[in-house]
């Protein structure tokens, strides 16, 4: 993990007495239509920077983003107030609402929690202005990170803050979710199988090449297991794949066999002549797909190959599901594969939007050792970029403020 502050590190320190703590954290929930919370796990996952900071005798402030707002224009459906009544219910206490906070301040006392309306409605928040950081970081003494969700966009409250604030550091959620990655890609236990899958190998194309450097096996599957079908010579009918990336998918598979490692090939699979739930399956070997069929999911004996390699790994990377798996009848692929990953001994971090719906649709959240909720940061881990809410906080750590 990289070198950096975390909130336990100030607790145990006794830096928090009296002090006045600001906290970003992400509180994105999903909505319906009547604007009510659908499920409240981020705001569950948040809580414990919270508690800590209350317990340590801290002033406590905490912001989110919500949905989309125009900067300058909170509108009723961009407020957290259903956050903040879910919030209060969750803590047992009410937790107000402050609006206007940037410019009139916020006046609390030690033992006491308020929620910041949502901080992309203010001016020059995404443009990650110099003047709105400042004028957050005049709010507190001590800035923590916890929303690692945000972490690779560089804005106002997760970049900007962070150099200005007199102490920043990263809360347990944010620190939590970097230990895992790092245990993952920087310091695996080998073997390392990565599973990368999805509809465009274009919209990964990035990860895939950075985890061809370090994975032992990379497993691909979707629209990207078609696209390397193809690249391998075999049929692949009518199914989704892109010709003009054949080149990058050989390359990848040039490199891996040049390390020792190999992206396996898809024994047989599972086809179907319309993209339908209703559609009748159909499983034929990999040679033998029909030009008028179409791809939806592996196959038993390819699963048998994927599932044997799971139970010798090491560490497991997981995102995306191998197949359609939102159609019972071509899911039979992904739920092998989440049943393989859950019952391996190796350490698992999965993540991604596909990813997590296939966990929950299977019942494995128990069995995976961690489940990032970072979304895009954690594609962009995976892809080696750096971080820029992170970045800010190693460079505090280092100067030693």
């Amino acid at each position: 993990m990289p070198q950096i502050l975390c909130l336990t590190d100030l607790i145990a320190a006794g830096k928090l007495t009296g002090k006045r703590v600001f906290i970003r954290a992400d509180l994105n929930v999903p909505r319906d239509a009547a604007g009510q919370i659908t499920d409240d796990t981020r705001i569950r996952a948040s809580i414990p920077a919270m508690t800590a900071a209350l317990a340590a005798g801290a002033a406590v402030m905490v912001t989110s983003h919500l949905g989309r707002p125009i900067e300058g224009q909170l509108k009723p459906e961009d407020s957290l107030a259903a956050v903040a009544q879910r919030l209060g219910e969750l803590l047992g206490r009410t937790v107000p609402l402050i609006r206007d906070w940037v410019e009139e301040g916020v006046e609390l006392a030690p033992g006491q929690l308020v929620l910041l309306e949502n901080c992309r409605a203010n001016l020059g928040e995404k443009k990650n202005s110099d003047t709105l950081a400042q004028k957050m970081a005049a709010l507190c003494d001590i800035y923590i990170n916890d929303a690692f969700g945000t972490a690779h966009r560089a804005q106002a409250s997760t970049h900007g803050i962070a150099k200005y604030a007199p102490i920043a550091a990263a809360g347990p959620l944010l620190a939590g979710e970097l230990s895992a990655l790092a245990r993952a890609l920087e310091q695996p236990k080998r073997p390392l199988v990565a599973i990368v899958a999805g509809s465009k190998v274009s919209t990964k194309l990035t990860i895939l090449k950075s985890l061809a450097h370090k994975v032992d096996q990379l497993i691909v599957g979707g629209g990207i297991a078609n696209t390397f079908l193809l690249a391998a010579g075999l049929p692949i009918g009518k199914s989704l794949a892109e010709a003009d990336l054949l080149s990058e998918a050989k390359a990848i598979m040039e490199l891996m066999q040049q390390r020792g490692a190999s992206v396996p090939m898809p024994l047989d699979v599972v086809t179907a002549k319309t993209f339908s739930a209703s559609a009748q399956p159909e499983i034929k070997p990999a040679h033998a797909v029909a030009e008028d069929d179409l791809i939806l999911d592996l196959g038993p004996a390819s699963m048998s190959q994927l599932t044997a390699l799971l139970a010798k790994a090491g560490t497991i990377v997981w995102n995306g599901p191998v197949g359609v798996f939102e159609f019972d009848a071509f899911g039979d692929g992904t739920k092998a594969l989440a049943q393989a990953i859950a019952t391996s001994d190796a350490f698992s971090i999965a993540g991604g939007g596909d990813t997590l719906a296939a966990i929950a649709k299977y019942g494995i959240s128990d069995q995976i050792d961690y489940i990032s909720t970072g979304g895009g940061a954690f594609l962009e881990f995976l892809e080696g970029k750096a971080l820029p809410a992170v970045e800010v906080l190693m460079t505090r750590s280092v100067s030693g403020t």
